[in-house]
């Protein structure tokens, strides 16, 4: 039994270790499986174009370490190792390689496809100065990157701070406030089951399920429909105001994941992946904000019931506790948690967005390397770009 590499081990940031599997390699197969420092291994196949071929090169952490057959093997010969890979990281970054590759729903690059893919080298001597030049600019990069990663993760931290502060989740909840459990304030309700009868019939309606929810609120890309005749029509019928929940998750801080719903279809209904409030002795936007901390920060997660997936349940919401604040003391809650989540996605938004322009510079550093306008002048005196130019006509 020996370790082995394989697809999920390789990532856009290098070699991933964390999950390392092994398998029966006899000697012969070690000696044609076994990895070198210095081998780059690549992605053979993925469903996203843009992801066969990902690159990284192995430096030896594992001893006596192979790879399976969802990863491809270089071994640079005559050619600088940083050059290749880089190039190698291009090809798969501008999704070169998934259009080379085959097949429709999966592309698979293939031992031949990469064996046959064409490479403009250039001189040694350039090569080390193109790749040393990629090594310094995506450098300044990586730290540009963490710290903008560092401050999205701050403001996650932020909401959900304000969350907690807001409904006094710490327990320190003022002697006004009411303390009762959801059912008490709001009517609960799961929504219909999907079985195979409901799926043809004379009264087709739209449905929400749990994929439609999100945290930015409703997505309605994908709505679907069954049958609801006019009783369970009635039943399901969703109105403006209702807020729907995620009843169940894999994950414990996606369970009771809430968003509002406005209208925004006709005659539309709910399925049983969702749960419906109705509030009735509170404040709606004060109920929603309050289910948005409950799901954010996992505590509908810990009440649910199940190992892999926890399920929240209609009895588990309605028994849910949640401390009410006095009417005018909701409305203030809600505007002030509406004015800091505005001001929290500004912030986000921005640094999305230098993110976003920070991927664009890789590529463009990418193809600036190898179309000769990263360096200067090669090392024959004459432009990198007439030089790879030449080295690209003939290789035509």
């Amino acid at each position: 039994m020996r370790p082995y590499l394989r697809a999920a081990n390789v990532t856009w940031n290098g070699i991933s270790l964390d999950d390392v599997k092994e398998m029966n390699f006899d000697d012969c197969d070690f000696e044609t499986y076994r990895l070198e420092s210095g081998d780059i291994l690549l992605n053979e196949a993925s469903g996203s174009p843009n992801e066969v071929g990902k690159p990284a090169i192995w430096r030896g952490e594992i001893e006596d370490c192979c790879f399976q057959n969802t990863l491809l093997r270089l071994r640079a010969r005559g050619i600088d190792l940083g050059y290749l890979y880089w190039y190698c990281f291009y090809s798969a970054l501008t999704g070169r390689f998934g259009e080379a590759g085959r097949g429709v729903n999966i592309r698979h690059l293939g031992k031949r496809g990469l064996a046959r893919f064409p490479i403009a080298v250039a001189p040694h001597a350039d090569q080390e100065r193109i790749a040393a030049a990629i090594d310094e600019h995506f450098s300044r990069l990586d730290i540009v990157e963490s710290t903008l990663n560092g401050g999205l993760r701050s403001v996650a931290a932020l909401r959900t701070s304000v969350l907690a502060d807001a409904f006094k989740a710490d327990g320190t909840a003022p002697q006004d406030w009411q303390r009762t459990k959801i059912g008490e304030v709001a009517r609960v309700q799961l929504g219909r089951q999907r079985s195979p009868q409901h799926h043809a019939g004379p009264q087709m309606r739209p449905y929400l399920r749990a994929a439609n929810v999100t945290w930015a609120g409703l997505s309605l890309d994908h709505v679907k429909q069954m049958n609801f005749d006019n009783g369970d029509f009635e039943t399901y019928r969703l109105r403006p105001g209702d807020l729907l929940l995620n009843e169940a998750s894999g994950s414990p801080n996606e369970v009771g994941k809430p968003a509002v719903w406005k209208g925004e279809i006709e005659n539309c209904c709910f399925q049983n992946t969702l749960l419906r409030l109705q509030a009735r002795y509170v404040d709606p936007t004060y109920l929603y904000w309050y289910c948005y901390m409950a799901a954010l920060t996992g505590r509908f997660g810990e009440a649910g019931r199940g190992v892999n997936i926890r399920h929240l349940g209609k009895q588990g919401l309605a028994r849910f506790p949640i401390p009410v604040a006095p009417r005018v003391e909701q409305e203030c809650i809600v505007t002030r948690l509406q004015e800091q989540f505005q001001q929290a996605s500004e912030c986000e938004s921005a640094m999305r967005l230098a993110l976003e322009r920070t991927h664009a510079l890789r590529r463009s550093i990418l193809s600036d390397a190898f179309s000769g306008r990263l360096v200067r002048q090669g090392s024959d005196g004459g432009p990198v770009s007439a030089m790879l130019e030449r080295i690209g006509a003939g290789a035509s």
